[in-house]
């Protein structure tokens, strides 16, 4: 056991207090999330929505998702990542208890619209505070702690989540809201003594990377479209897939809640191993790309078996992908960033998963309702090794240019010391 424990020390050594401190707000705040694993299993089955109607909310989210992103990237680089997170947190929280009370569509449409417009502001701000709390040498290992820490709260919530559903659907949203506004307070009772706190600079100017917007950087808006196509497919987690275990298997709502907190738990035990072992010695273009192929897998092994245990082999390697993939994206945004426009990347980055929560479901429901299960996950399946092809392409090239941009840098600083 010793050589183990000493794998996890070194795995976890050398990473601020402020970034443990991030990531135990996202544990009391993941810890609750509970209404959206469960949302279209509740509009279905508890409000009687049909399963485009349930499609076209789970849709809307995503809309308010894109807005929040964008606003919360804006925001952040005017007022700062404090005051973001401490409103989203505390303001989506109480909006949950607005949406427990709506049933008519047109308002649950906009109840749901607005709740994930506030509750997505986090997603930029909260990803520049950890950039800003973070050495550069560790900055992929501090996103990986704070998805450890949301993963840990992804497997809760979910598992709770179900127990809770078997009593009463009212339940999620109260746990849910309550953990929002409880994480918003302990956030802001202890990072406002951190205002203070000056981000770091590398010491190496040649790492910080010419002011630039993300809107007029080519590359990078390739890379932002991958990672859409590879989050389309990734959220079939939370919309399609509950339906099917629900529909095809006949899945409890408890069982659902465990299967789904498997891939939460699978992630916080070894994603931060992961980078730790392959952070340095693999490039970022092959460890992407085999996360996408490994999450394409996932869904293909649905239609090829039809056994109960399946369910748990696809969610082992759909969880494997997303250890492989996401830290890492996560760093290339930090990377192509620089101090003042880090707000900006890291919006963009997260429109690039909130444009997949509003095509995600819509799709997947159209897909299922027009010809069935099986044919959405062949098409996840074909769309990965594209999406990984796509990936490992434009990753490869953005490296290339981060390289010989620092270089060109380093060599005019030497030359300006000599004289």
């Amino acid at each position: 056991m010793n050589p183990l424990l000493q794998l996890y020390r070194n795995a976890f050594g050398g990473l601020s207090r402020q970034a443990w401190m991030m990531s135990l707000v996202m544990l009391i705040n993941r810890s609750g999330a509970m209404v959206i694993p469960f949302l279209g299993v509740y509009l279905t089955t508890e409000l009687g929505y049909t399963l485009k109607e349930t499609g076209a909310i789970l849709s809307i989210y995503g809309l308010g998702s894109v807005c929040g992103s964008f606003l919360g990237g804006w925001l952040t680089d005017k007022i700062g990542h404090f005051k973001v997170q401490f409103v989203s947190l505390t303001l989506g929280g109480g909006l949950y208890f607005i949406l427990l009370n709506l049933r008519q569509f047109e308002y649950m449409a906009a109840g749901v619209f607005i709740l994930s417009l506030v509750n997505d502001m986090l997603r930029p701000a909260n990803a520049s505070s950890i950039a800003s709390y973070a050495k550069p040498e560790n900055v992929t290992r501090a996103f990986s702690l704070n998805r450890m820490a949301i993963n840990l709260g992804f497997s809760i919530g979910p598992a709770v989540g179900g127990l809770l559903a078997a009593l009463s659907y009212k339940w999620l949203f109260i746990a849910d809201g309550a953990t929002c506004i409880a994480a918003g307070l302990f956030f802001f009772l202890y990072f406002r003594a951190q205002q203070g706190h000056k981000p770091v600079i590398p010491e190496n100017k040649a790492d910080v990377p010419a002011v630039m917007s993300p809107y007029r950087d080519m590359w990078f808006i390739l890379f932002v479209i991958l990672c859409s196509l590879f989050a389309t497919i990734f959220f079939q987690l939370f919309s399609t897939l509950p339906l099917y275990y629900k529909q095809v298997h006949q899945l409890s709502e408890g069982s659902i809640g465990l299967l789904m907190a498997l891939n939460g738990l699978i992630v916080f035990l070894l994603e931060m191993i992961v980078v730790y072992l392959l952070g340095e010695k693999a490039s970022k273009a092959m460890l992407v790309a085999g996360g996408l192929l490994m999450l394409g897998l996932s869904f293909v092994l649905l239609n090829l078996f039809g056994q109960v245990s399946i369910l748990y082999v696809s969610m082992l390697l759909l969880s494997i992908s997303e250890i492989l993939a996401m830290p890492f994206m996560s760093t290339i945004t930090v990377e192509r960033s620089g101090l003042s426009n880090r707000g900006a990347y890291m919006g963009l980055y997260t429109i690039s998963y909130a444009a997949a929560h509003v095509v995600s479901p819509y799709l997947g429901t159209s897909i299922i309702a027009a010809y069935g299960f099986s044919t959405l996950w062949w098409a996840c399946g074909i769309l990965t090794i594209v999406t990984a092809l796509g990936f490992y392409f434009v990753i490869h090239q953005m490296e290339k240019q981060r390289f010989a941009k620092q270089a060109i840098l380093a060599d005019t600083s030497k030359l300006v010391s000599t004289t």
